[in-house]
């Protein structure tokens, strides 16, 4: 029997957990789990020993190389944004099939990715870049109000915030650019989108690439974002017409041929405005909770899909289903934080027709720490008929969950609409 390929997994925290990676995965190979050293992977470290040959990764890309070079891997990927730049650099050096060193470069820095579209003439947004405080007002003047500060890199809306006045906006970008953990920010244009109703006016596009071309094989829908950006789940299939799909589909090819991607897969989160699809951004590797989105779907599997294309089969995409519509509404932590307690009526949600799970994503006794960003206390997931169905299901879902939560005024117990204020 001829031996198995090797597909080495450059890992941390990211869009699916190292039990979903291992079970997709490994019926095309034997997984190597080529481990970023962070916080993370050390708290998960036994867990992943217990799946899978574990390789800690050198922050030295040459050594790192040379060391998965003795397992002699036939595929490199990642599920994880913070991993981008080192599977980029550890499959140029082993000759794998990968985003570009120079790819990744764009996909990871907010601000690059706009100056190379703007170069190509795709979709061109004001945007600038801040190191420090006293760019602030040559970015104000470049992008106008209102706008987008965020970092140049980042993921799941950390630190993203819209400016609608010009003072305080300089005292946020102070704030942002001078702290322990400050880096780049960039002020960007800030795209208003269209009435959609009760649902969120943007979508992704999920997309695979196989030698330069790309086949969009979802249209992901999303609810209304919470203040400031926080995203609170999304579902498939998007309640748009055809002819803002096809537009949104083609928006998505320029941007993959303008940023150069050749292989893999691609998560494009495209805002509905007046005018038409406009981009917010483009990741290079597959979107939170698509993996979920799939299992409950079934058909098309976009983890084997990233398996095999990165083992560079020639392979025939196709589409997700869009016969129903699958969902995942997660409840938003309280942006002050707190000490989780306790989860009340999780069996009462579950006993709703069409709800399939509900998943505590912050376990009782974890201290949830202010933020602004996207984090989540419960996932609830699900499989109706139509949008309007999920619209009632995912009402009644909320209301039937409380959280006990101990601050700094003592313990209290949260609705779900009272956490997402």
């Amino acid at each position: 029997m001829a031996d198995r390929p090797v597909i080495a997994v450059v890992y941390d925290l990211g869009a699916v957990s190292p039990l979903t990676i291992v079970d997709h995965l490994e019926p095309l190979g034997d997984v190597l789990m080529a481990l970023r050293r962070s916080e993370h992977t050390e708290l998960n470290r036994a867990l992943i020993e217990e799946l899978a040959t574990v390789v800690d990764l050198d922050p030295d890309h040459d050594v790192a190389a040379e060391e998965l070079r003795r397992h002699r891997p036939d595929a490199l990927l990642t599920f994880s944004e913070t991993c981008l730049g080192d599977a980029a650099e550890l499959a140029e050096r082993l000759g794998l099939p990968f985003h570009s060193v120079e790819t990744v470069g764009l996909l990871r820095d907010k601000y690059a990715m706009r100056a190379r579209l703007r170069e190509h003439g795709v979709d061109a947004v004001r945007s600038a870049r801040l190191e420090g405080p006293a760019d602030w007002p040559a970015a104000l003047a470049e992008v106008g109000l209102p706008a987008v500060l965020k970092p140049a890199t980042g993921q799941g809306s950390r630190d993203t915030h819209l400016i609608t006045e010009e003072a305080a906006g300089a005292r946020l970008a102070e704030e942002l650019l001078t702290g322990p953990d400050a880096g780049p920010m960039v002020l960007e244009e800030y795209l208003r989108g269209r009435d959609c109703g009760p649902f969120g006016d943007y979508v992704s596009v999920e997309s695979a690439v196989v030698d330069g071309e790309a086949t969009h094989w979802q249209v992901t829908g999303k609810y209304p974002l919470l203040p400031p950006f926080r995203e609170p789940g999304q579902y498939w299939p998007a309640p748009i017409d055809e002819a803002e799909r096809a537009a949104a589909l083609a928006l998505t090819t320029q941007v993959i041929a303008a940023l150069g991607i050749r292989t893999g897969i691609t998560h494009t989160e495209l805002k509905l405005t007046a005018e038409g699809p406009r981009l917010i951004e483009l990741n290079g590797r597959l979107g939170g909770y698509q993996s979920w989105l799939a299992e409950l779907a079934g058909g098309l599997d976009p983890m084997e899909l990233a398996g095999r294309i990165a083992l560079g089969e020639k392979v025939e995409v196709g589409h997700a289903p869009t016969d129903r519509v699958y969902f995942v509404r997660s409840v938003q932590t309280p942006r002050e934080g707190g000490l989780l307690k306790a989860v009340h009526g999780l069996r009462e949600v579950l006993d709703l027709p069409g709800v399939e799970g509900a998943t505590v994503m912050s376990r009782p006794g974890e201290q949830l720490p202010p933020t602004v960003s996207t984090a989540e206390l419960v996932s609830v997931t699900g499989i109706v008929e139509d949008h309007a169905a999920m619209l009632a299901v995912v009402e009644q879902a909320l209301g039937r969950l409380t959280f006990t939560i101990e601050g700094p005024d003592g313990e209290r117990t949260l609705t779900s609409a009272e956490c997402e204020v």
